[in-house]
């Protein structure tokens, strides 16, 4: 991707940048600590590589009420949180206490996330290193901001040089590309783009350089970009050939442009995902580097000497200390002014320990049932700003033998990280918690004064163990000190990488060859004075300061996180004051130090023997310890006084640094390849010198301590002398067990490396560490990573930490808040795929965000060479803390799963980093029409072909009548005359009551008026059309039977919507038109509406034909009744608009439409004794048909429901289909949705007035799609309780060229339903799988076929019949198949094989229709009434809506289903293509900030369940999606209106 996003454009960085840019910056730039230069270099000349592939993003569109707009907040000391999968959680020092942002991420060996390491200098620092370079600038006057020239390199040591070498490689490989290619505009930083001229601003340049400005493709100007409509978009070519003036098109136009380059080269092998759906699987490259070493050594530590009065436990220390002497001081701590605030001698610490011993043990609980007894676990819960009351209790729990469990102070009562710290208390049994007083008065409290439960917590007695609260001990009491053993001393809390929390266990034995080890090599003695800034609840602060420091007398001066907060010299200057031997830090507080330590004149580090960098491991830590040693070398700090440990909660302290001899080398550093650790082997060089990680080491084996490195997955085999493996140790000195969990345990502290022979290495168990790494020559120990942080992508291991710091280089201060991000790994369609999540500054604009995150994407690719698949950026301080400030990254990793991240800007590049993709599939040539009959024989395949019962063999009672029921109008005058009274229709208002109701002989009347009037006022002829513009009721029926009457062909047409004139009344006038109506029947009030001043903007009233309303009718009746001679000619016309936007109408002749009522008539039994309740839209199709002709050929009564109405009283359809005791009722899915929507809590009121469901037999749904199997079955759930089968409800299935080709009848076996496997069906293949197997579809029958239908299933390309298991072309042979389009154009001649196809082979002769929909018959183990097996219609989707993409079918329903699973903010989806994109249109029910939440969620879903790649995501408000009378989606206006820009979306994301 290309930095050309937006108007920055830079040049690379060539040795010495200027001075003037080092001027300018030295201001507020304390956010850019964490960066090693060399890398920031590197990534800056990656980035100008880049400069050669030119490529554009289009950057999203976004409603303006969505852009963040806060003001800077008030400054705060730079904060280096930064989390990566490795953290889990930042441990730190701070105090507790909301405010405490500033936590590294540190992670579980304390590392500080932060990538302290990468520090810009300020040019001081510059200065420091360099002298006075001279700066001639070869590079344009604004160069790149964010690459300073300082180098990070010592004092002549073989670490600067190295610097120097890599520093020039990159600067020369960045000036070879500097002649080469234009470059981009430089951006001055201290002022906005100018966006009006674009000069060039390059004073300075030599000639050479040629740099030549232009704008990006798409960028846009500033101004624009900020409006949500884009007017002046340019005119361009789609991919369809079609010139489309739109913003959008013109965005996805480049989309499509950029992602047609060629991407990285294709995969060969492929697997086989359980179907013939292939996903490509990585395969080696035969190039990549492998280990070609020796197998490894263990390393065994030196011997740890016992020292003859070194105490035989720290219990027996302490003792020795409090009572010989007593008035040493053991512990000072500060207050935030970093005055000494108490001095804790050890006499105190001695008899203060014994008090909490003593009350632990006898003042809990009652005598007989002590609460506390030897071995039980208790909680230390004390604020990072009291060191003392923490040790007190810590011994205390010694003393008593019970066993402390240290954790955070929970914060609220939802703290990101407390639930998980209460499962481990449960877990450990835990029941009282110690604590001070100030902590104890700072917890959450309920309005009664109670410390609530924290959310997960075991219920816990808070115990305050300040002495003014307890008792004193009796003079006899004394507790029990014994030789260390094999009990458990502590128990250490540890954060995963998928934020649960483990106990390790630590037993009192450990402990106390853990201190002696650690005493050996960093050769403590006794009454030295050690300053500490970590933690002193877990890891290297508890290690040092608490236990080492008692077992050697030594005094530690803690400096709490509140006053480094405050002063972040705080701990250099309790140094010199106190000159102190040994100080432990993390990289984070050298960083500190050095930004603040100009105004220090007075400073003096010369004793300093040892500075413990605690998080040392870190890879990224060296140039903070770099940087330290540069500018404090001058105040006395020497070089060898720098010792970075590696530690991890499993094994202790894994190694440390020792303080070496003076005048000895210093230690060595490891310059390794990127490229070759990916692959796990070590390569010193790479032809990229780009792309190095430089590894300081960190010292050797612990004493008494064997080392070895095992590969990290499988069985722990030994590695070669080159690979990078999993560092394990073995020593007295670790901790024992995750607490209660045995499996883990196993595998983390039993584990025995064996060799390549497979045999054991020692016969003593080995603890893993955690750490990745490697042991180089002379034993020395380096640490590249952390187990936690390591994510494999296509075979290849990337660490969260690496890619963290190549971010953070790329323009770090400009953007990053406080350097806070997160790199995890989420799993997506069988490989993991990176998630970068950053925080941005408040003063940020659009184009900035966009700009680094386009850079950030190109800067981790050439690095790593790995995509990023989502980037991801929040509003300043809104990630998830730790309790410590630091990011709590697997929080952060949920949320972002969960949809609840609220992101301000995301980028997705699913394209260019999801390789492994099933191959598109490719057409195989046709085969013959022979072999496919011989092959469907060989296979026992039958032909799908199925019909319904034969009409004519049927007796029909009423055909001994003698009457001839070929025509409608003849079978109404015939029952006025027979059965004059009888009710056939019965019309229900809102509220329930009869509105109208009409008999046959009044129907017969008023339809005889309605034709005389036809004939008198409009002078109609015979086979005139006429349309109707009615509301659903009455008026309709008898204007329709006053038509046949007068030898008219009606048309019905939906009137238009008062509220919506403008977009419904060009539909009417259009049927109108097309139907070459030549009047319009109407009520009066719809002919004022046509007339009104709102309606005529829309459609002038003097176009429209002659208008007549029907309210007062003439009272003659007409001198004749229309004859028809003919049962061919017209009866009716029935217009209707696809789901495409088409309008189709086609014609209905007098024999159609009987033999379609009489078939209705047999299928639901109709008798006139019946009555059916029908709330549907009579307007076309089959609602029309049940609504306006059943009843007048059957006899039955209908009781008519307008779906209007039920907006009104959701109730009005199911009460009256309970009040009439209604048998059968047919409905639309828009009337059951508004059911099961509207009265989803209302079943039990309901009940209690007596609504009553269990007479229906049949609940049909009328429907042109692939049955709602969903919706069906939350509807049957939801009415159950009302009586309600779920037996009766089914569906029909009709379409243009029949109205009704299946329907469940009364009789007949239940509806079926299937599950058929989603991939096969995209290769037009039906395989039926169990339920809820893995992409599972369940299909439902739709309904049982009507008498007199054949139905055969047949390809529609090649016009063959095709077997049961294959997904074809419904075609349908039937009485009452339409017999043709009617269309105003005369180009029947395309559609005509609509209407009358022949197949190709197999039985020719027979004419069908194309319904234009896919499905499958299948015959099922169901007898029908005749004893025959039964066969069933299952319809997947329209062939027009079907999606071809990569070669295979898909249907938008199945995409949108699993779109709408995603996040329960959206109501409702739409998809489309475009040009071979995917576009997703989302409805979001929630607030606009959760927009860009559902990006990466609906990118993931469709991913995985569709092996599909969205191409744009279109976050859109509710009722955006337009949607048709029959509940049907308009994809194509939707997309029309997406494409000229007509949305309004809240957001348009672009994926890459």
């Amino acid at each position: 991707m290309d930095p050309s996003i937006g108007q920055e454009r830079r040049t690379p960085v060539t040795p010495s940048s200027s001075s003037r840019y080092h001027r300018r910056r030295s201001s507020g730039s304390r956010d850019e600590r964490y960066r090693s230069d060399v890398h920031t270099e590197a990534v800056q000349a990656a980035l100008a590589k880049h400069k050669e592939r030119k490529m554009a993003v289009p950057m999203p569109s976004k409603r303006r009420s969505l852009v963040v707009q806060t003001s800077m907040d008030a400054y705060t000391p730079p904060d280096t949180s930064s989390g990566s999968e490795g953290e889990g959680q930042g441990y730190g020092d701070e105090e507790e206490g909301g405010d405490c942002e500033e936590e590294d991420g540190g992670g579980g060996g304390g590392t500080s996330s932060s990538r302290e390491g990468s520090i810009s200098m300020e040019h001081w620092i510059g200065r420091a290193i360099h002298g006075t370079s001279s700066t001639t600038t070869t590079t344009s006057s604004t160069a790149s901001s964010s690459s300073s020239s300082t180098r990070s390199g010592g004092s002549g040591a073989a670490a600067g040089r190295l610097a120097d070498v890599l520093a020039q490689h990159v600067h020369i490989s960045a000036h070879r590309h500097h002649h080469h290619h234009h470059h981009n505009k430089t951006e001055n930083h201290s002022a906005p783009p100018d966006v009006t001229g674009y000069t060039n601003n390059t004073s300075n340049t030599t000639a050479t350089d040629g740099i030549q400005v232009e704008r990006a493709p798409g960028a846009g100007t500033a101004a624009q970009r900020q409006t949500p409509k884009y007017g002046n978009a340019e005119l361009m070519e789609t991919g369809d050939g079609v010139p489309v003036s739109s913003r959008v098109s013109a965005k996805i136009q480049q989309l499509v442009n950029t992602l047609k380059r060629p991407k990285r080269p294709p995969l060969r092998e492929f697997f086989v995902d359980d179907f013939e759906e292939l996903l490509e699987v990585q395969q080696p490259d035969p190039n990549q580097p492998k280990a070609e070493g020796a197998q490894m050594v263990v390393m065994r530590g030196e011997q740890l000497g016992v020292v003859t009065n070194w105490p035989p436990s720290l219990e027996a220390a302490l003792q020795r200390w409090g009572t010989i002497s007593p008035k040493a001081p053991c512990l000072t701590t500060m207050d935030t002014n970093g005055k000494p605030l108490y001095v804790l001698t050890y006499g105190k610490l001695w008899s203060r320990s014994v008090k909490v011993a003593y009350n632990l043990l006898h003042k809990l609980g009652t005598k007989q049932e002590p609460l506390v007894r030897p071995g039980d676990r208790v909680a230390l819960v004390f604020p990072n700003n009291d060191p003392a009351a923490f040790m007190t209790a810590f011994y205390g729990c010694l003393l008593a033998e019970v066993v402390p469990v240290p954790i955070e102070v929970p914060l609220t009562r939802k703290d990101a990280g407390s639930q998980q710290i209460g499962f481990l208390l449960g877990s450990c049994g835990v029941t009282v918690a110690l604590t001070s007083d100030a902590c104890h008065k700072g917890l959450p409290k309920s309005p009664t004064g109670e410390i609530p439960q924290f959310k997960g917590w075991p219920k816990v007695l808070w115990f305050v163990t300040e002495s003014k609260h307890l008792s004193k001990p009796p003079r006899d009491w004394f507790p029990h000190i014994k030789d260390a053993n094999q009990d458990n001393a502590y128990i250490e809390y540890k954060t995963c990488k998928d934020g649960s929390v483990l106990g390790v266990t630590v037993m009192r034995i450990a402990m106390l060859t853990h201190c002696q080890a650690i005493t050996q090599s960093c050769s403590y003695t006794e009454a030295e004075t050690i300053v500490n800034v970590l933690d002193f609840k877990k890891d290297v602060g508890l290690w040092h300061a608490v236990l080492t420091s008692v077992m050697n007398m030594m005094h530690v001066i803690s400096i709490p996180y509140a006053l480094m907060k405050v002063n972040p010299l705080s701990w250099i200057q309790k140094v010199c004051q106190y000159k102190a031997k040994v100080a432990c830090v993390k990289s984070r507080d050298m960083h500190w130090a050095l930004v603040a330590h100009r105004d220090q004149r007075d400073i003096n580090l010369s004793s300093l023997r040892m500075l413990v960098v605690a998080d040392g491991s870190n890879p990224w830590s060296i140039s903070s310890c770099d940087a330290f040693l540069n500018v404090f070398q001058t105040k006395g700090l020497r070089p060898e006084v720098i010792c970075p440990c590696a530690s991890s909660p499993e094994a202790l302290t894994v190694a440390i640094r020792r303080p070496l001899e003076e005048g000895t080398t210093p230690p060595g550093r490891g310059i390794l390849s990127m490229q070759g650790l990916s692959h796990g082997v070590i390569r010193v060089d790479s032809e990229e010198k780009l792309s190095v990680l430089t590894l300081q080491d960190v010292g050797s084996v612990m004493p008494g301590g064997m080392m070895c490195v095992v590969k990290p997955e499988g069985v722990p085999q030994l590695c070669k002398t080159d690979e990078i493996g999993e560092l394990c140790v073995c020593t007295v000195a670790t901790g024992s067990s995750y607490y209660g969990l045995a499996g883990m345990t196993k595998n983390t502290f039993e584990v025995f490396p064996v060799s390549n022979s497979g045999v054991p290495v020692s016969e003593f168990p080995f603890t893993r560490t955690g750490l990745l790494g490697f042991i180089g020559p002379a034993g020395l120990i380096f640490v590249a990573g952390k187990m936690d942080g390591l994510m494999v992508v296509g075979g290849r291991r990337h660490n969260a930490d690496d890619i963290v710091a190549t971010a953070l280089a790329v323009e770090p201060m400009k953007f990053v808040y406080r350097g806070r991000i997160a790199v995890f790994s989420i799993t997506v369609l069988h490989d993991e795929r990176i998630v970068v999540v950053a925080e941005q500054r408040p003063d940020s604009t659009e184009e900035d965000s966009f700009q680094w995150m386009s850079r950030v994407l190109q800067a981790i690719d050439s690095i790593h060479q790995v995509g990023v698949y989502c980037l991801a950026l929040v509003p300043s301080n809104t990630l998830p803390k730790t309790p410590l400030g630091g990011i709590h990254l697997s929080e952060t990793k949920q949320l972002f799963l969960e949809g609840a991240l609220h992101p301000c800007n995301v980028l997705m590049c699913p394209h260019t980093c999801v390789t492994n993709l099933p191959k598109p599939r490719q057409k195989q040539p046709e085969i013959g029409p022979a072999s496919v009959m011989v092959g469907n024989l060989v296979s026992g395949k039958r032909i799908a072909q199925a019909s319904g019962r034969d009409l004519g063999q049927i007796e029909d009672n009423d055909q001994a009548r003698k009457v001839c029921f070929l025509f409608l109008s003849e079978v109404l005058q015939w029952r006025a005359q027979t059965t004059p009274d009888h009710i056939l229709y019965t019309l229900l208002n809102s509220r329930g009551t009869i509105a109208s109701s009409l008999t046959c002989v009044q129907l017969h009347k008023r339809a005889e008026k309605i034709a005389a009037m036809l004939g008198e006022r409009g002078h109609l002829q015979d086979g005139d059309h006429v349309a109707l513009v009615y509301p659903p009721g009455i008026d309709l029926i008898v204007a329709f039977y006053g038509c046949l009457y007068a030898g008219c062909v009606p048309i019905t047409v939906r009137p238009p919507h008062p509220q919506n004139i403008a977009t419904t009344l060009p539909t009417v006038k259009m049927i109108v038109e097309v139907s070459r109506s030549v009047c319009v029947m109407t009520t009066q009030l719809i002919s004022k509406l046509l007339r009104s001043k709102e309606a005529c903007t829309a459609v002038d009233f003097r176009t429209w034909p002659p208008v007549m309303d029907t309210d007062d009718l003439p009272k003659k009746k007409p001198p004749l009744l229309y004859k028809p001679s003919n049962s061919d000619t017209l009866a009716y016309l029935d217009f209707s608009v696809s789901t495409t936007g088409m309008l189709a109408g086609v014609k209905m002749s007098h024999t159609a439409t009987s033999a379609f009522c009489r078939s209705i008539k047999l299928q639901c039994e109709l008798y006139p004794s019946r009555e059916v309740a029908i709330c549907l839209d009579p307007y076309c199709g089959l609602g029309f048909v049940l609504w306006c002709l059943c009843s007048v050929y059957s006899g039955h009564q209908s009781i008519l429901i307008p779906p209007s109405e039920l907006e009104v009283n959701p109730a009005l359809w199911l009460s009256a289909v309970s009040q009439y005791k209604v048998r059968d009722t047919f409905c639309s899915y828009s009337v059951m949705e508004l059911c099961t929507k509207g009265l989803g809590l209302q079943t039990d009121s309901l009940k209690s007035r007596g609504l009553d469901l269990s007479r229906v037999r049949t609940c049909v749904v009328v429907a042109e799609e692939r049955p709602r199997i969903a919706l069906t079955q939350s509807f049957s759930k939801l009415f159950k309780d009302l009586g309600l089968h779920p037996r009766a409800v089914s569906t029909s299935f009709g379409c243009r060229v029949n109205l009704a080709i299946c329907l469940q009848g009364t009789s007949g076996p239940d509806p079926t339903t299937v599950y058929v496997d989603m991939r096969a069906l995209r290769h037009d293949r039906v395989r039926l799988v169990e339920r809820g197997s893995p992409h599972s579809l369940p299909l439902m029958e739709s309904g049982k076929i009507l008498p007199g239908v054949r139905i055969i299933i047949a390809n529609p390309e090649t016009k063959g019949p095709m077997g049961e298991s294959h997904l074809g072309e419904i075609w349908v042979h039937s009485g009452h198949n339409a017999s043709g389009y009617f269309t105003v154009y005369g180009d029947e001649a395309l559609q005509s094989d609509h209407f009358n196809s022949r197949l190709s082979f197999g039985d020719t002769q027979t004419v069908w229709a194309r319904t234009g929909y896919l499905g499958f018959l299948r015959r099922t183990e169901l007898t029908d009434a005749s004893g025959e097996r039964h066969d069933a219609l299952y319809v997947v989707g329209a062939l027009e809506e079907a999606m071809e993409l990569r070669g295979m079918r898909y249907h938008p329903i199945d995409i949108e289903t699993s779109v709408i699973r995603t996040h329960k903010s959206i109501t409702e989806c739409a998809v489309f293509t475009w040009t071979n994109l995917l576009v997703v249109v989302v409805e979001l029910d929630g607030s606009e900030q959760e927009a860009l939440d559902l990006v990466p969620l609906v990118t993931n879903v469709v991913l995985e369940e569709h092996y599909l790649i969205v191409g744009v995501v279109v976050v859109v408000d509710i009722g955006v999606i337009p949607i048709n009378s029959r509940g049907e989606k308009q994809r194509m206006h939707l997309r029309d209106g997406f494409l000229a820009d007509q949305l309004d979306p809240i957001y348009v994301a672009y994926n890459m």
